[in-house]
């Protein structure tokens, strides 16, 4: 059903209502004048939230995590010019890591959109590349129109952001084009896959010696979530994980299908399983996450492509089937034709790589006894023990990435969340604080939140909304004085490292200065102590950990050799 044209109503206002009737309760931005219209209109909307943030970037950081986490698109404002341009890298992190976001960015007059003005920038040109879609309004009665396709086009998988510019004299101008209803701003579900196909995929695996599912971006959402569960209950296969798909597996059946998570580095349990395996079926896998030719370096892994658009083909992604269409959907059909799953449980291969998964904790004891910095693998046993499977931990890029999505186990989807495409640094904090207000009671139950050094100063100024917004957030800051990650890489290919010297900021009292409570760790006999106060505390709590990365060049070592011929 169309809108009532009868009615007429200030843009502004119309694209308030639109954002409603999408079923959006918060709203991130930073306001300006070729904007305030619709800020404006925001202010008297008692059922959106409008949070004002510190920089465009984590606007749109803030609103990718709304997506993911929630599934509806997260919503970001900004006004011309820089403003529009420094959304930039939080779109472009949305679009490749799969998250919906929409974007209105404001514009100058219509009159003045050829002239060199105040905030004059082609926000377009340079945001399409980075968003699934960019569009323009050029006059007032195509408002509503535009900003529903941009949520329709956001939340169709696979999903990214999407780009409304609304010239500043248009947001103030009038329209009989009002909000469309709810029901419009749902993208369109999708079926499975041809029967026939489904039947054939279906023969592959009851065939198959040792299949692999292999869980990927596209697969972490809570609907595909549970379509895996269902077809784990009858048929215990391996399963292997990208490190965005976290969490997919429970813990209950962990310990029998789940043999840990890929990427950056092909060294791990999981690509043991996969060089091992006769027919990999993956689930929603983007090869932004892990290169194919990374982890499939000769090509001749038996493929099955189940996604919601056709693979990226390839000399080492190359398909034998391809079933297109809802994730879900497929792999529920699979789990009712499916006739027989060789049990990784009952294999000796897979008992050892399952007993590999978890050796490290054997040498827990070495990590905890010793006396100086805090070790990574020390600190995540610790932290595992005191965070349930419900809470949020938001995970920014370095080496603190690594070892987190290694090591850290997750047993809810999207409770354990990473920059994976883009690997964007800074994305810890801003994350925490969308998981914190997206909560359906906002801000009650702690959000845990990591970075490293270099990464938290991308986004350091989010503290202060942090703060504001009444966030319940502990922030760990793994801290060694340098970019860890460029400088352990830099290492191994040069045998030196270079430009990634950093220090001279006491994290603690910053935390202090922006209205939050700092803490300490400089010793590993303290690390227990103050995770339980800090975890303990109501608010927003930060937490520099002196961390130990003496054995960091482990991460990239041990790399599987294929065997020729």
């Amino acid at each position: 059903m169309a809108p009532k044209q009868e009615e007429v109503q200030q843009v502004a206002e119309i694209l308030v209502n639109s954002i409603y009737n999408a079923g959006i309760k918060t709203v991130f931005g930073i306001p300006g004048a070729k904007v305030d219209a619709v800020f404006d209109r925001l202010s008297d909307h008692s059922e959106i939230k409008l949070v004002v943030c510190r920089h465009e970037q984590n606007a749109a950081f803030m609103a990718a995590a709304t997506g993911r986490i929630t599934g509806l698109p997260g919503v970001c404002i900004a006004t011309s010019g820089p403003g529009a341009g420094n959304l930039t890298t939080g779109l472009v992190t949305a679009t490749t890591e799969g998250d919906p976001v929409v974007a209105i960015v404001g514009s100058v007059p219509r009159l003045m959109s050829t002239k060199h003005t105040h905030q004059s920038m082609p926000a377009l040109e340079i945001l399409r590349p980075a968003s699934k879609m960019a569009s323009g309004v050029d006059v007032e009665d195509q408002a509503s129109e535009v900003l529903l396709s941009c949520f329709r086009v956001a939340n169709t998988s696979p999903k990214g952001s999407c780009v409304m510019s609304l010239p500043m004299d248009i947001a103030g101008g009038k329209s009989k084009i009002t909000a469309f209803p709810p029901h419009a701003f749902k993208a369109p579900l999708y079926g499975p896959a041809p029967s026939q196909e489904i039947a054939k995929v279906a023969k592959m695996i009851s065939e198959a010696k040792l299949p692999v599912l292999f869980l990927g971006q596209r697969a972490s959402s809570a609907i595909v979530v549970s379509a895996v569960r269902n077809f784990l209950a009858k048929h215990p296969i391996a399963v292997v994980e990208t490190f965005q798909a976290a969490g997919a597996i429970p813990e209950d059946q962990a310990g029998r299908v789940f043999f840990g998570r890929v990427g950056l580095f092909r060294n791990q349990t999981g690509d043991r399983i996969l060089q091992k395996s006769d027919l990999v079926i993956t689930l929603g896998y983007d090869p932004s996450e892990y290169d194919a030719f990374a982890w499939n370096p000769k090509g001749d892994i038996s493929l099955v492509h189940v996604d919601y658009t056709s693979c990226d083909y390839g000399a080492y992604y190359h398909p034998s089937t391809e079933l297109l269409g809802s994730v879900r959907e497929n792999i529920l059909a699979l789990s009712e034709s499916v006739t027989h799953v060789s049990n990784p449980a009952e294999d000796t291969f897979c008992q050892g790589l399952s007993k590999e998964l978890v050796s490290w904790r054997q040498q827990l004891d070495t990590f905890t006894s010793a006396k100086g910095l805090v070790h990574p693998l020390h600190f995540i046993s610790q932290l595992q023990k005191r965070v349930s499977k419900d809470t949020t931990v938001c995970v920014d890029v370095g080496t603190v990435y690594i070892y987190m999505m290694r090591y850290f186990f997750a047993y809810e989807p999207r409770k354990l969340l990473c920059s994976n495409g883009q690997q964007t640094l800074g994305v810890g904090m801003p994350w925490a604080i969308a998981a914190s207000l997206a909560q359906e009671k906002p801000c009650s139950e702690k959000v845990v939140s990591m970075s490293g050094d270099g990464g938290f100063m991308f986004s350091v100024q989010e503290l202060s909304t942090a703060v504001q917004q009444g966030c319940n957030i502990t922030h760990f800051i793994w801290n060694d004085e340098a970019f860890n990650m460029v400088e352990f890489q830099e290492e191994m290919k040069y045998g030196r490292s270079s430009g990634i010297k950093l220090g001279g900021v006491d994290f603690a009292k910053l935390a202090e200065a922006f209205g939050g409570k700092g803490y300490n760790i400089n010793d590993s006999s303290e690390l227990e102590k103050v995770m339980d106060e800090a975890l303990a505390h109501k608010g927003v709590s930060l937490v520099n950990v002196r961390i130990d990365y003496s054995h960091a060049k482990e991460l990239a070592g041990g790399l599987i050799k294929d065997s020729v011929g």
